[in-house]
This record gives structure tokens, C-alpha cells and sequence, in this order.
């Protein structure tokens, strides 16, 4: 052994330098710098050797001798001596390949049992010169509750926090607007059934379990919960400006935010300060993912396709002049369900939890699409049958559709099926903010059988869900049946 060290002594230390090359370069912001700064040094590196084995006769007969000797070597050992250097040169390449990837990852990585602050390097960050709040990060705690909706609920305490911090340090906002951003974000946010995140985060889960079996990490599950409150955020978005354009009363069983004395059309730019919340909860959580953009795309989406819907919604009538019930048609309607409700309802959550789980393959996510627009259309029934028919101590707000002349199932369904004097009654008494007219219609409904049309319509669509499910192979079944489940049959 004495006698190796000498021998191998060179060997090893080019192995060194050719390693502290690689390291140095992993500091370089692109991977197009990193090869640029290892081509100039093992190119000269090359270069050098050339010079110096050109240069010397000795050097060329000794390197000659080398080769012979390899050659006397049996079959079977240079077999295996030149599987061991190809070996080591793929480990190496592959190392060097797989370093800023796992670098990134091992940053927020935590251990389940042990704390840990995510510290992501600089270089991984989601670079955006321009802005003054780069915060990408977060810190993953040693202990997270093992119940879901608990850790759910932990989560947006976490968020929320950060979110009021952040306001605070990167835009010049003082301890009243701080106040008002956090009162407001506790009011809107917090207190809904949480159908959305939660649904995000367990698609997510029951992915992993699936593909690798396995839970998740702490630092997984921080993702995933943030990922879901991101949606919840959206979510309370679209209801705080839907509540001031149509005029509702209650959300969620307290006053509409709108409705409190001291806060009116602010409400208006409330709704924008929970749109950016999406944005900077998914720039903190996952800047430093390859995959945020594929994130922010969907949201950025799911937020046009949901204002577009509304749109539809809210011109469905003339905005001057007489209501006209010809324009309630269930082409108009399931467009309106499908861009208004189920695209950010029912697709984004799943997409969303995709998305993070790896799966890239376009036929996974439309067939996923095309299930969940069903489910949310079937949703968005459901939710207008609970208008008229629901307790509002159950659902959480006054139905108010008959009134405010809403484009909803039951008045399209009726309006289909109905005959000249039934026909005379919707003409007469629909979309008039009176609650006598409210209950004609309503007795109209009994009348034309409408609830046994919504049971009907509500076994169809649970049974086209099931024909689609049958085809599904890249995605878990338990992902759509665990979201079905919540809400099939549901009484608010």
C-alpha cells in the first residue's frame, strides 16, 4: 500500500482539480455560464497536456508503454478495469447534471422529525430584477399537526403572517393599512368550507401515495397547504367583487364585506389586495420550483376564464331596457357554469396538485378537464337549486337568483319545458326584486316538477362522471372520487 500512494498520487490529484472546477463553476447563475466556465478550464487543461506529451519523446514512449500493457491485459480484466473508469466518468457527469436540480431541492428540504429554515441559494430564485420583493422561501416547522383541516388552518395563520410582513417591509405600508389588509384577509378568507385547497392538497397526496408510495414531507405538505390557500385567496377574490355586482347580502352567514359601514366600495380594491396574495403566496412557496411557471400560467388562466364567465353572467340580460328570458338558453347557461365556476372550482385545484406531483403528460390533464368541467357544472346546478330550495342557516346566504334575474338551471330547465301560461308566469313575475313574484315562481317550480328534473340531472351527470373515469390510467381515481364524494347529494 505504501508503494501505491505515490503512484496513484497524480491521478488523484486531477481528480481534485477537475472537481473543484465542476464546484466552482456551480456558483455561476446559468447552466449555459457553468459549461462556458468548464469548457475554458478543461479545454486548457487539454491543451496543456498536449503541449507537454508532444514535447517529450519519453513522455510518448512511456504513455505507448501503457497502452501495450492494457492490451496484454486478459479479456476479462480489461473488461472490467474499463467498466470501472466508464463507470466513474457517467457517475461524475451525472452528479454534475443532477446538482442544480437537487441543490434546489435539498434547500427547502426539512426532515419530518427535525426543524429546519428552507434557505434558498440566490441563484435558484425565480429572478425578477424589476421587483422589489424577491422573497422566495419559507421556514418548515419541526412539529405540523397531523390532522389535515387543523394543519390547513395552521397554514393560512403562517401565510397570513408572512403576507402582513411582507406588506410591511417591501411596500411602506404602516400599521393602519397593515391592520386593514389582515382584518380584511381574516373576514373573506378564513370560515369557508375550504372544498377548493383542501381538494388541492389531496390530490396532491393521494398522487405521491400512488406514484411512490409514500407520504408526504413536512416541507410537502407546507407546499401543498400553500398551493390550496393560493386557491382559497382566488376564491375570496371572485366572491368579495361577485357579492358588490350582484348586490348580496350575505356571505358565508355574516354581512358581505361591502356591507360594513365602514368599509363600502373599498371592498373594490380589497378584492384586488387578495388577487395579489395568489401571486405572492406562489412566489415564496414555489420560485425556487421548476415548475412555477406551469403554476402561475394556470392560475393566470383560471383567472381570465372565471372574469370571462362572469361576464357572460352578467350581460345575459340587457343592461337597459326590458328583461328578455329568449337569452336564457342552456347553451348560454353551461357556458356561464363552465367558465365561471368549474374551470377555477373544480380543474384548478386537480391541475394545480398535477402540476406539483410531476405529471406532464397532455392527455392526463385532458381528461382530467374534461371530468371536472362535468363535476363543476353538476356543482353549479346543485348551487342554484340550493338558492331557491336551500335553508340560508345551512348554505350560508339569502338566495337571491329569482330576484336579481340570474341565467340559473332551474329557470332555463323551466322555461324549456313550459307551456304558453307557464311561459306568461315566468314572463311576468321573474327578475322582479319582489319577494311575492319570488314565491309565485317558486310554486311555479313545484308545479312543473323542476326538483325531480335536478334528481335526474343529478344521476346523469353521476354516471357520465363514472363512464369517464373508466378511461382514466395516469392519474388516481381516488383524486376525482374523493372530490365527488364532498359534493355529490350535498345540502349546502
Amino acid at each position: 500500500m505504501a508503494s501505491l500512494f505515490p503512484a496513484i498520487l497524480p491521478t488523484a490529484a486531477a481528480l481534485a482539480v477537475a472537481s473543484l472546477i465542476v464546484l466552482a463553476s456551480d456558483v455561476l447563475p446559468t447552466f449555459k455560464s457553468r459549461i462556458h466556465f468548464q469548457f475554458f478550464f478543461f479545454g486548457s487543461a487539454l491543451a496543456g497536456a498536449v503541449v507537454v506529451l508532444r514535447g517529450d519523446e519519453a513522455h510518448k514512449e512511456a504513455i505507448l508503454g501503457v497502452w501495450e500493457a492494457f492490451i496484454a491485459l486478459p479479456t476479462h480484466v480489461r473488461f472490467f478495469l474499463s467498466l470501472a473508469i466508464f463507470a466513474m466518468t457517467y457517475f461524475g457527469a451525472g452528479m454534475f447534471v443532477a446538482a442544480p436540480a437537487k441543490q434546489s431541492e435539498e434547500a427547502t428540504a426539512a426532515s419530518p422529525s427535525s426543524s429546519s429554515a428552507s434557505t434558498i441559494d440566490a441563484k435558484e430564485v425565480f429572478k425578477t430584477p424589476a421587483s422589489c420583493d424577491n422573497v422566495v422561501g419559507f421556514d418548515v416547522p419541526s412539529s405540523l399537526p397531523a390532522n389535515e383541516k387543523e394543519f390547513f388552518d395552521f397554514m393560512l395563520d403562517k401565510l397570513q403572517e408572512e403576507i402582513i410582513k411582507d406588506t410591511g417591509d417591501h411596500y411602506e405600508m404602516k400599521t393602519e393599512a397593515l391592520n386593514w389588509i389582515n382584518e380584511m384577509i381574516t373576514y373573506n378568507v378564513k370560515g369557508g368550507k375550504m372544498n377548493r385547497g383542501l381538494a388541492c392538497v389531496d390530490c396532491f397526496a393521494t398522487m405521491i401515495r400512488a406514484r411512490e408510495n409514500r407520504e408526504l414531507t413536512n416541507k410537502e405538505r407546507c407546499q401543498a397547504a400553500a398551493l390550496g390557500w393560493a386557491l382559497e385567496f382566488l376564491q375570496a377574490f371572485f366572491l368579495v367583487a361577485d357579492d358588490i355586482m350582484d348586490e348580496s347580502v350575505t356571505r358565508r352567514g355574516q354581512p358581505c364585506w361591502y356591507r360594513l359601514p365602514n368599509i363600502h366600495m373599498i371592498a373594490i380594491n380589497d378584492s384586488f389586495i387578495l388577487e395579489t396574495c395568489v401571486y405572492k403566496i406562489l412566489k415564496r412557496y414555489f420560485g425556487h420550483e421548476p415548475y412555477y411557471y406551469q403554476l402561475v400560467d394556470l392560475f393566470l388562466e383560471t383567472t381570465r376564464q372565471t372574469e370571462y364567465g362572469q361576464l357572460m353572467d352578467l350581460t345575459s340580460q340587457p343592461l337597459d331596457g326590458e328583461k328578455d328570458l329568449n337569452r336564457f338558453t342552456m347553451e348560454r347557461y353551461k357556458t356561464i357554469v363552465r367558465y365561471k365556476t368549474a374551470f377555477y372550482s373544480f380543474y384548478l385545484p386537480v391541475a394545480a396538485g398535477m402540476i406539483m406531483a410531476g405529471i406532464s403528460q397532455p392527455k392526463a390533464f385532458q381528461q382530467a378537464r374534461e371530468i371536472l368541467l362535468i363535476m363543476g357544472e353538476y356543482f353549479q346546478v346543485q348551487d342554484d337549486y340550493l338558492d331557491c330550495y336551500g335553508d340560508p342557516s345551512v348554505i350560508g346566504k339569502i338566495g337571491t337568483d329569482i330576484q336579481d334575474n340570474k341565467c340559473c338551471w332551474l329557470v332555463v330547465t323551466a322555461l324549456n319545458k313550459a307551456n304558453a301560461a307557464q311561459r306568461q308566469v315566468l314572463e311576468a313575475n321573474y327578475g322582479i326584486k319582489n319577494k311575492k313574484k319570488e314565491a309565485v315562481i317558486k310554486k311555479l317550480y313545484v308545479e312543473m316538477g323542476i326538483e325531480a328534473d335536478f334528481k335526474a340531472y343529478e344521476e346523469e351527470s353521476y354516471s357520465e362522471i363514472q363512464r369517464l373515469l373508466a378511461n382514466v390510467k395516469d392519474v388516481p381515481h381516488a383524486v376525482f372520487t374523493n372530490f365527488l364524494d364532498k359534493i355529490y347529494k350535498r345540502a349546502k
